[in-house]
């Protein structure tokens, strides 16, 4: 049986992966519109995604495909979906930001997604699933009113919510100090969410806040917050970042989330892993490159 220590470096590995390949074939007109990668933040999906139940409802955002993964979702069907094909997550209606699969949703307008896992959450309290919502949000989503009408009502309600808020420090590429003012913890105070803060890349050490801070969303049907300080290693999208090369290569020396957890696994360990997610990933990649197009029937 894997250990857990395996389980997770496994798990991050294959986003690292997914999101490595969907970057360097972009160039080649493989995909269409655009993506947005989660290369570097790899941690917090599967540190927090983790402990749900089958029952649970996560709600994402534009930078989705690790909260999919890490939700348990199909590689081949999402990079089909990426591509357009039949084969993909929503039949390649949906395209890189916009997923529906299980109790997974994921949508690109800023914000937009709040309100709706607020009202899911209330929305299982009545029926008594004793069932979590999770919705992840950006340092940049704190600029729309909308998120804290949504606080506000999960917290009047008392909703079985946990925010996860990703601050990677840079909204598409103003900086967080040139867009934040105030600390984000006072901002669930305000609210009397109860808010945890890290700032951290290890998943060790999201993993157990994360579990607990869910264990209360569900047992005292309430509002709970998880701030996780993290930083991005690719663009925005696909080409847009302004941050200065040397100051990603300090990060990926400091803060790769795949190096800190890989130190607890051997060598030996660790390469079988990644040598399997390699050929998942590819094969996986492969077989989307050759899965066909909607017909006019299917759209």
């Amino acid at each position: 049986m894997e250990s857990i220590e395996a389980e997770l470096y496994r798990a991050m590995y294959r986003i690292r992966r997914f999101e490595e390949t969907v970057l360097d074939n972009f160039p080649k007109g493989v995909f269409f519109g655009t993506t947005h990668t989660y290369l570097g933040q790899e941690a917090n999906a599967v540190g927090v995604l983790h402990h749900l139940r089958r029952e649970d409802v996560v709600f994402s955002n534009h930078r989705c495909h690790g909260h999919f993964l890490a939700y348990g979702g199909e590689v081949r069907a999402l990079f089909a979906e990426l591509m357009g094909k039949a084969s993909g997550v929503c039949g390649g209606r949906g395209g890189s930001q916009h997923l529906h699969w299980r109790n997974f949703y994921s949508n690109g307008v800023q914000g937009g997604i709040v309100p709706i896992a607020a009202g899911a959450a209330l929305a299982e309290k009545r029926k008594g699933t004793r069932a979590a919502t999770v919705v992840f949000l950006g340092d940049g989503t704190l600029g729309e009113g909308v998120v804290y009408e949504a606080f506000n009502l999960a917290a009047l309600w008392q909703a079985p919510i946990l925010f996860v808020v990703e601050n990677n420090h840079i909204a598409q590429t103003t900086p967080v100090e040139l867009a934040l003012a105030g600390s984000i913890s006072a901002r669930f105070a305000a609210f009397d969410i109860p808010a945890h803060e890290l700032d951290t890349s290890d998943v060790m050490e999201i993993f157990p806040i994360a579990s607990a801070l869910l264990e209360q969303a569900r047992a005292q049907s309430a509002p709970r917050a998880l701030i996780l300080h993290t930083w991005r290693f690719g663009p925005h999208s696909k080409g847009d970042d302004t941050r200065p090369a040397d100051v990603i290569a300090r990060l990926r020396q400091s803060r790769d989330p795949l190096t800190l957890h890989g130190a607890r696994l051997s060598q030996s360990e660790k390469e079988a892993i990644e040598a399997q997610a390699e050929e998942e990933i590819q094969r996986a990649f492969q077989q989307a490159l050759a899965d066909p197009y909607p017909t006019a029937a299917d759209l």
